[in-house]
């Protein structure tokens, strides 16, 4: 007896947290939203305005701390101005036609820096697909197309997603590559990657249906409504 009221308290509790992980979200969730809305009005040329100031900002502040590219790469300034285009695209349901994500790491050499600066990237990647989903998953709830228990489950189960997520990641779109050296005379890379947004949605579609399947949850279909397929 004593342990079932005990297991009822735990799945209560796990019950009010993820509530509360919606509740919390919902207004940062519709801010976000708004926000993506009014950048989407922007008309092509107002875009490229914006992105192309950005970068120039931007890359001045890199030089000052001694960034470099490598030979034959693109300057920091058009490197950036392509980052920046991207990410302000959205599609009409206001999830990014890419994912991106920033990561530096210092090494022996330039390779092993690079390297390790991707998988960081990578794991970037999936941490905002998660918080995407999230989103998608509150916005849902707020237009009435998924019950908040439905979501709920969703919303824990992409909790701890993770690592099956950053899995599930495809190729990315290199975006941005530049080193510096450190006074040690060690190697310090930093990449921008972008992601494809519908490839980021269908590895979270993968991630989450299999993670579902674990606990014997049948929220697939809704799941698929969720992200559009």
């Amino acid at each position: 007896m004593k342990k079932l009221l005990a297991i009822i308290v735990v799945s209560a509790i796990l019950a009010v947290s993820t509530q509360s992980v919606l509740a919390q979200s919902a207004k940062e969730a519709k801010e976000i939203y708004k926000e993506r809305q009014a950048i989407k009005k922007l008309s092509k040329s107002e875009l490229t305005q914006k992105s192309s100031k950005q970068a120039r900002q931007e890359a001045r502040n890199y030089k000052k701390v001694g960034w470099l590219v490598s030979p034959g790469a693109l300057p920091i300034e058009k490197q950036l101005e392509r980052a920046y285009t991207m990410q302000f695209e959205y599609d009409e349901n206001m999830f990014p036609k890419y994912i991106m994500a920033e990561a530096q790491s210092i090494g022996e050499n330039y390779d092993a820096a690079k390297r390790q600066a991707l998988m960081l990237a990578i794991e970037n990647i999936a941490a905002q697909i998660q918080t995407e989903v999230i989103m998608i998953a509150e916005n849902t709830v707020a237009n009435q197309q998924m019950s908040a228990g439905d979501a709920a489950s969703i919303v824990q189960t992409v909790s701890g997603s993770k690592n099956v997520i950053s899995q599930s990641i495809g190729r990315t779109i290199p975006v941005m590559e530049v080193y510096r050296e450190t006074k040690n005379k060690n190697k310090e890379v930093l990449v921008r990657l972008a992601y494809n947004g519908e490839m980021a949605k269908e590895a979270a579609k993968k991630a989450i249906r299999n993670e579902l399947e674990k606990k014997g949850d049948k929220l697939h279909e809704q799941l698929d409504k969720m992200l559009g397929f």
